[in-house]
């Protein structure tokens, strides 16, 4: 009996001996190396000479040791030079020294015997650096499609995004919110993909049509509106850094060419341009245009008008042509690529290998060799060189023939003028003696350069002689007039000429393919072994190098940045097709599956649905990179559907949302506030692409739309009528740099040093105070009174109802109409008693109470005073949190 007790107890603890396992040792690779990485390769790793002769990037390298003998002992570290200089302090050199951790994980390697995962290479090419345990990181891993699991119909799977999402609910006892009113999502869904509300019309409609289908039919009618492309596009011009100016200095110089490139990304995405394609075109645009003669073809300008992603950097050629800051647009624009592509941040390599994240200092001059062809340094072309004309052959016949009939107009003029001249001396001689006016006329005979000192002399003492063409009015008055008429005449003549425009264009000099070196510390001036064009090490199989062809002999053009574009948009690179589905996403739900788009390394977040986010990004490509379809996935799911509704339980379980149980409230984007805004008063203009709407500094210096018009110094003269311009979407806006549109800024507007890779949303004072007391604010509450007024007449209560479907897409309750009237009725008597002034207020920046104080008084004076009540009830909704909140 006791042997069975024994046995049992001896069988037990066994048991707990084996669930209690002791740590792995530690390895070189995955616990020591990335230490290293981060703090010592600078000196002992990344150049080809390394300070001391020792190299850390391989273990035998430091037993072997440098100038100063073995860096390490395996088994003694009381004998290792390595771990005693680290514990002094005295390496690595500078204030960021090592934590206390990161010298116990190198102390106990070395006491485990130094070990590595796998046996290290015999030569330490670029491509044996990259370990397998860095290709095992989440984001480098080939995409693997997930299986989609099965579920009941009571769990409303109505998409596999449903079925892989309730996959991760079901663990943590949750499952997806009820579904969402039909009048929120129709709200829900026109903001997403529109940024614009729906009008009352669409909701009665929606609302009305029970078939099975109807809301499917929405999303097909939505995805089809010419105002998806503005909607989306400006999500893209995001990530591509769009200005309308060149920054990077004082000056910001004006970008008058740029718009062509956010027309075509809106353009696109209208037509549904398959995203390998929109992504190759912007990458390699000029790569795809076939040699021609004559004008340039439709196909061809909206191809190179796609380049003008590789040129929406901060460019300071424009100002000061330097080798400094042409390297600085190229590290720029390869920022921009890696973080809206790669969702990494691969300049971190541009001085040493990456500190934290598997890519390689070679890595980086790789890359750059992908685009030097056509931002080569060395041979820099300037903005107002990067330019292709837009003539046409009809234009340049046209130019020509008005340029001559204006010379030979011109050519009249001045041979009136010669006359009228002549007249006028002939008649001013003759007040002279003749002697004289005989010497004054020899002078005036002799070219200036041959008179002689008596001829000067005499000239000066009469100095109404000669006559000069802009002194004419003063002897020939009518004369004078008369060729300012003819003068006229020839100014519009050659007004009638076409203008010549430019697209502003990344292309190549013809056979100029200059080659690229790895810069010693990132130093231009220092550069070390040429590097072959190629992705990323850790991006390709091991044993495969990921190069690129040198030339591609088919094209004039060497043909990099095609062949780059051709391997991200194959399906089977590991990062681009979950960054862009990330992408995708973030836009939808206010998160990505990711919270950081741009950097899916380790510094940045792990995904919070991996396998969802894999499914995503295969699904994409099989599609064809159809962005259109894997929208309309996404929006039919149930995840998409659900009620925003908190309650105690989810909230318990998962506070952030994390899972997606509900739904999240988002706050309106910048932009969409005031499309918002202005779709409520019917006052948007919806002319599609062309120039930016101007934008200038109002009187106290806010940035505002409209054209500069100054004054004297620095005083604003009367506002010049664009005809409506200033009611255009807010994509349409020039984005200046140096002067972002106030009312957008306040709003959380990105401005734009090099790109935004997600935007912020914050709540502050000044959104409410810019709500209150803007111009903008105050006239489109005016106008959207008057929409009221016309739609709804006279009546009160009707006027209410149709506000809140008008901004809300709800009817009010009877409570909010009850309180919006007793609301009407005060502002009435609160009119009665402070009459409106003849001008709205200058100023936001007005305290609290001094606000409060003359709120009345500086309420703008409106052509119907009766009116103005009804305007501050439509402010009052305008500045809701319904209004600027997606449900």
């Amino acid at each position: 009996m006791l042997r069975v007790v024994f046995a049992i107890l001896s069988g037990a603890v066994a048991a707990r001996a084996g669930e209690q396992k002791s740590p792995a040792p530690p390895v070189f690779e995955r616990d020591v190396r990335p230490i290293f990485r981060a703090h010592c390769f600078d000196c002992h790793g990344s150049q080809n000479v390394r300070k001391g002769g020792l190299d850390l990037r391989l273990r035998r390298l430091m037993a072997k040791g440098g100038e100063s003998g073995p860096a390490i002992a395996p088994g003694h570290p009381e004998e290792s030079y390595l771990l005693d200089r680290v514990k002094t302090g005295e390496m690595p050199p500078g204030d960021q020294k090592l934590t206390p951790a990161e010298v116990a994980v190198i102390d106990g390697w070395i006491r485990g015997g130094a070990l590595t995962a796998q046996k290290e290479p015999t030569e330490l090419s670029a491509a044996a650096q990259i370990t397998a345990d860095d290709r095992a990181f989440w984001c480098f891993r080939p995409i693997h499609r997930p299986p989609v699991p099965q579920f009941a119909p009571a769990d409303r799977i109505r998409t596999p995004i449903d079925a892989l999402l309730s996959a991760a609910l079901r663990p943590k006892q949750l499952a997806f919110s009820p579904d969402a009113d039909k009048r929120t999502l129709i709200r829900r869904l026109s903001l997403d993909l529109l940024g614009l509300p729906p009008e009352p019309a669409a909701v009665d409609a929606f609302l009305a049509d029970q078939s099975p289908n109807a809301y499917e039919r929405l999303v097909d009618r939505l995805l089809a509106s010419p105002h998806y492309g503005e909607r989306w596009g400006r999500h893209w011009l995001d990530t591509a850094g769009y200005a309308d100016s060149e920054g990077f200095d004082e000056q910001d110089v004006p970008r008058p060419e740029a718009f062509h490139y956010r027309d075509y990304v809106i353009r696109a995405l209208n037509a549904d341009k398959p995203f390998d394609q929109f992504i190759a075109e912007q990458l390699a645009g000029d790569e795809l245009v076939p040699p021609h003669s004559g004008d340039l073809p439709a196909d061809a300008i909206e191809k190179l008008s796609a380049t003008g992603f590789l040129r929406m950097a901060a460019d300071g050629t424009a100002s000061s042509n330097s080798p400094a800051t042409a390297n600085q647009n190229v590290a720029d624009t390869i920022k921009i690529v890696s973080t809206s592509l790669l969702g990494l941040s691969v300049g971190c390599a541009q001085c040493h290998d990456h500190r934290y994240d598997p890519i390689l200092q070679d890595d980086y001059y790789r890359l750059r060799a992908v685009f030097e062809p056509a931002l080569n340094w060395k041979n820099w072309r300037v903005p107002s060189q990067r330019r292709v004309s837009l003539y046409t052959q009809a234009d340049r016949a046209r130019v020509a023939a008005v340029a001559k009939e204006a010379n030979e107009a011109a050519t009249k003029v001045a041979e009136k003028e010669r006359r009228y001249l002549a007249e006028a001396l002939d008649k001013e001689l003759t007040k002279f003696e003749p002697p004289v006016a005989k010497a004054l006329r020899a002078a005036l005979d002799t070219p200036a350069a041959k008179r002689t000192a008596a001829q000067n002399q005499l000239l000066s003492q009469h100095p109404s002689v000669p006559i000069s063409p802009g002194l004419l009015s003063q002897y020939n008055p009518a004369a004078d007039a008369d060729l300012q008429k003819e003068r006229a005449k020839v100014a519009a003549i050659q007004t009638r000429a076409p203008v010549e425009h430019f697209v502003r264009v990344l292309n190549e000099n013809p056979g100029e393919v200059p080659a690229t070196f790895l810069f010693y510390r990132g130093e231009f001036s220092e550069p070390r072994q040429e590097e072959e064009p190629g992705d990323l090490t850790v991006c390709v199989a091991e044993g495969q190098t990921g190069n690129l062809p040198r030339r591609d002999a088919a094209r004039p053009t060497s043909g990099r940045r095609l062949a780059y574009a051709k391997r991200l948009m194959s399906g089977k690179h590991p990062l681009v097709g979950r960054v862009l589905a990330n992408r995708i996403w973030l836009h939808h739900f206010g998160r990505g599956l990711v919270a950081t788009p741009a950097d899916f390394g380790r510094m940045g977040e792990r995904p919070s649905n991996p396998e969802l986010l894999d499914w995503l990004a295969d699904e994409f490509a099989r599609s064809g990179w159809d962005l259109k379809r894997l929208q309309r996935l996404i929006v039919m799911s149930t995840v998409y559907r659900q009620s925003s509704t908190h309650t105690p339980d989810r909230d318990a379980v998962d506070p952030d949302n994390l899972l997606l149980s509900r739904m999240n409230v988002r706050r309106l984007d910048a932009e969409a506030v005031r499309d918002c805004v202005l779709s409520a008063s019917n006052s948007l203009y919806d002319r599609m692409c062309g120039q930016p709407v101007p934008i200038r500094e109002d009187g106290v210096g806010q940035i505002v739309v409209g054209v500069e018009n100054k004054v004297g110094a620095n005083d604003q003269g009367p506002e010049v009528p664009i005809g409506g311009e200033e009611y255009r979407r807010s994509v349409y806006i020039e984005v200046r740099r140096s002067k972002p549109l106030a009312l957008l800024r306040t709003f959380d507007l990105p401005v734009m040093e090099t790109n935004c890779d997600r935007r912020t949303a914050s709540t502050s004072a000044p959104q409410a105070l810019m709500l209150m007391n803007s111009e903008f604010a105050l006239r489109q509450a005016n106008r959207f009174a008057h929409r009221l007024v016309s739609d709804a007449g006279s009546d009160p209560r009707q006027q209410v109802a149709r506000a809140f479907e008008i901004a809300f897409a709800r009817p009010a309750t009877d409570a909010e109409i009850v309180e919006s009237l007793a609301f009407l009725e005060h502002q009435s008597e609160e009119v009665k008693t402070h009459p409106a002034t003849t001008a709205p207020p200058k100023s936001t920046s007005a305290g609290p109470k001094k606000r409060r104080r003359n709120r009345a008084r500086s309420r703008p004076a409106v052509a119907d005073p009766a009116l103005q009540p009804l305007t501050d009830f439509c402010q009052a909704l305008i500045s809701s949190n319904e209004f600027l909140y997606s449900d």
